[in-house]
């Protein structure tokens, strides 16, 4: 979906494929098959933009088959589907039984995430549109905090400098030029908008940026305006932004909260859990953990990584944080120009969600996604933007 921000800008909306599981290119084609074209349809769209997560299989064949990267161009073009930002962060195995912490492998120390992401750049300036000349690609931001020595921050570094490098000669070859953000999110070395400034300054160049989750900026108690600003002020670019919420308790004190918390705690993905203490941000690394007996001081609200619908907050006494989603995103294109150009969609949470409120089949899956599209069409228009055919 396109929008026509005041300023002439187009703002690009779509959604990301990463609730799909898919390894191979085989099984991309079934989810625009399947999935993607059904959601254009149901929206009554001729045209949607929608983010691909190319696992690293995937990635390969289109990266090293011309005719397979054309031929998937082909498909996109005949479902009515676009793309002008990839999903770089998951590896592989997004669709496991249990993901956890294998998605923050490999890391930004290990060659294989350069040369993944390297791989990505080159598929996407293949896809994008004739008529766009800019694409977006999110990464793991630098890796998960544990692991992350004075050694591997250096080999880090080095890594987004040779990308930086790479992503020039692929714009000078081209004529496309590919941005890649790092995404900050709980528990990783970049946790917050903040700790990307210091690797991102250094680094200093206008292909390599942030790409803003605003489920991770408030589960992180982040205050939208702020973390913005200082991007801004720091000249670290927005390359994109994923439109999220977080699960939020105010009062996890109490019993009938932390049971509804425990609905949400769930073996596949991660759920870090934060809240603040004294003015200082205290947490654990799943949800499950956090509910353990007194893990987190429960006088504060408590934030969750559990990307919830967007047009469907949970049940009482839980809320979401479409809050700090709007005011991120007020703050993102509703200014005089606009600070990204590349807006995605991304609840990968659907089949992770309490039993009762999954959908059981492709057609809820359908609705609920193109719900959540709409919602946030209608969150741009407000702001101004203009939908575009």
């Amino acid at each position: 979906m396109r929008f026509r921000h005041p300023d002439g800008t187009t703002v690009h909306l779509a959604y990301c494929t990463n609730v799909h599981p898919a390894e191979t290119l085989d099984g991309v084609l079934a989810q625009l098959r399947d999935h993607c074209e059904p959601v254009r349809r149901r929206l009554g769209r001729d045209r949607l933009g929608i983010g691909l997560w190319l696992a690293r299989d995937a990635a390969r064949t289109l990266d090293t088959d011309p005719a397979a990267l054309r031929a998937l161009r082909g498909e996109l073009d005949r479902r009515g589907l676009e793309v002008v930002t990839l999903n770089g962060f998951p590896y592989e195995g997004f669709g496991a039984d249990e993901v956890k912490y294998r998605v923050y492998r490999p890391d930004w120390a290990d060659t294989e995430r350069l040369e993944y992401t390297t791989a990505l750049a080159r598929i996407l300036a293949g896809l994008l549109p004739d008529d766009v000349t800019e694409g977006s690609v999110s990464t793991l931001p630098l890796g998960w905090r544990t692991a992350w020595t004075d050694d591997r921050a250096e080999a880090g570094h080095r890594a987004l400098v040779t990308l930086a490098e790479r992503l020039d000669a692929l714009a000078e070859l081209t004529g496309r030029s590919v941005r890649v953000g790092l995404e900050p999110e709980p528990g990783c070395v970049v946790e917050t908008t903040g700790d990307a400034l210091a690797p991102l300054t250094a680094v200093d160049h206008p292909r390599i940026g942030v790409c803003v989750d605003t489920c991770h900026l408030a589960t992180s108690f982040e205050d939208p305006a702020g973390a913005l600003d200082a991007l801004a002020e720091a000249r670290v670019p927005v390359v994109k932004s994923q439109l999220s919420a977080a699960l939020h308790a105010d009062r996890p004190d109490r019993p009938e909260v932390r049971t509804a918390l425990a609905a949400f705690a769930e073996p596949r993905f991660l759920h870090q859990t934060r809240t603040v203490d004294a003015g200082r941000l205290r947490g654990t690394d799943d949800l499950g953990e956090a509910l353990d007996g007194d893990a987190l001081p429960t006088a504060a609200p408590w934030r969750a990584h559990f990307h919830v619908p967007l047009h469907a907050a949970p049940a009482a006494p839980l809320t979401a944080t479409h809050d700090v989603l709007r005011d991120a995103l007020a703050r993102l294109v509703g200014g005089p120009h606009p600070r990204t150009r590349h807006l995605e969609v991304e609840t990968y949470t659907w089949q992770a969600l309490p039993p009762a409120q999954r959908p059981r089949n492709r057609a809820q899956l359908t609705d609920g996604i193109a719900a959540e599209l709409a919602l946030a069409r209608d969150l741009l228009t407000d702001l101004g933007l203009k939908e575009l055919p």
